[in-house]
């Protein structure tokens, strides 16, 4: 996410010359505050969400923007007519009357984040820093290999395409721990 939370950083949104759109599809995962305070006033910043990620419904296809009025005007003039399905309609409605347990999860996930974070730097991985869902981890000779490794011991993560890195989504404590041990294995597989 673009931290837009300082004066100079402040002053590019207001003085450019386009529109600035800000995704943040991961908010609710992040360390860092939303930058929807900063809209009022400047006619041309623009957040994007989702449901997809706190919401668990990424089959929804669901997002959102805020924005001065004027930009949801101006988006209202070009959107299909029937882009929402009364399906993706009321599965929405039904997922924000359960808001709280939902964000619930996310702070679960959040805590079982951070704690793949300080495992993997404790096993030896470098990390990246994350504020969504996921982390990115390595630094592996041969990432396509690791990978396979973690296959063969019952572990699917994601090879994207990053030389070097692995990309971990956080699960539930349980498929942590066999993520973890996972790795703990074929790191010393490596190193021996």
């Amino acid at each position: 996410m673009l931290a837009l939370h300082d004066a100079a950083q402040d002053a590019r949104a207001d003085t450019a010359g386009a529109l600035v759109v800000v995704d943040e599809a991961y908010g609710e995962f992040s360390h860092r505050p939303s930058l929807l305070p900063l809209i009022e006033g400047r006619p041309r910043l623009v957040l994007s969400r989702t449901m997809s990620k706190a919401f668990g419904a990424a089959g929804l296809r669901l997002g959102y923007l805020a924005a001065d009025p004027a930009v949801v005007d101006a988006v209202q003039l070009v959107r299909l007519p029937y882009h929402l399905s009364a399906v993706t309609q009321a599965t929405a409605l039904a997922a924000l009357e359960h808001t709280d347990t939902l964000l619930g999860y996310v702070e679960a996930l959040k805590a079982e984040r951070d704690r793949l974070v300080g495992e993997l730097r404790t096993i030896g991985c470098e990390v990246t820093e994350s504020d969504a869902n996921f982390v990115q981890f390595g630094r592996f000779e041969d990432a396509h290999a690791a990978w396979q490794g973690l296959l063969d011991r019952g572990v699917l993560v994601r090879d994207n395409g990053v030389p070097g890195w692995l990309r971990v989504t956080a699960g539930t404590p349980a498929e942590n721990d066999a993520f973890l041990d996972a790795v703990r294995e074929l790191m010393k597989e490596t190193s021996a």
